[in-house]
């Protein structure tokens, strides 16, 4: 993947990823009894999977670079 495809994925992307991974939260609130009835349980869920997505990234980036 050259510099362009990873730029344009950065910035059209990554945001569009972000709005349809909220409205899968929104509609997991909306839909489903359990998320009403464990909000703090489900809101941490939802809050740490992508950070420990982003979180792995970047330790992943930092090891490669102490590599070289």
């Amino acid at each position: 993947m050259n510099s362009d495809k990873k730029f344009a994925f950065l910035v059209l992307g990554l945001p569009l990823i972000g709005l349809i991974y909220c409205g899968l939260g929104v509609v997991a609130m909306t839909s489903s009894s359990t998320v009403r009835e464990h909000p703090l349980i489900s809101g941490a869920i939802f809050i740490l999977l992508p950070f420990s997505i982003a979180a792995y990234t970047w330790i992943s980036a930092s090891a490669k670079a102490y590599k070289k």
